[in-house]
């Protein structure tokens, strides 16, 4: 597999998987939820989406696959990057306040975005 194309492809469906992940944060927080819960069920959106598009796409091969697998590896890391993701938000909630969380939500979700990339190539999709 290319890395040039696996991150092209993993850079646009995780642009995807962001814009839903954030838009259902932001808006399950601005209805009154409270931001951690919030913050899961937009990752969770996000984590559907994403999990098929790059496993059929982005890291679509010979030696890949998607299955049983693949999405038990594919949680485990999900389940780690949520726990980081809301840990993060939810500690700048309590300094800097909701609308910080909102703004800083992007960086932290990018520095675990790379973590997740290396992980995908390397171990989450292959047979």
């Amino acid at each position: 597999m290319n890395l040039r194309r696996q991150g092209s492809h993993y850079l646009v469906i995780g642009g995807l998987q962001y814009l839903v992940d954030w838009g259902v944060t932001v808006w399950l927080s601005y209805m009154g939820m409270v931001l951690e819960p919030a913050n899961i069920t937009g990752r969770v959106n996000g984590a559907l989406l994403g999990y098929w598009l790059n496993g059929k796409f982005t890291f679509a091969g010979d030696d890949t696959a998607v299955g049983r697998v693949q999405l038990q590896r594919f949680a485990l890391m999900w389940l780690c990057t949520t726990a980081a993701s809301t840990a993060a938000v939810g500690a700048i909630d309590d300094v800097f306040g909701l609308k910080s969380a909102w703004l800083a939500k992007p960086l932290v979700e990018v520095m675990l975005g790379v973590i997740g990339f290396v992980l995908s190539r390397h171990w989450i999709y292959k047979r």
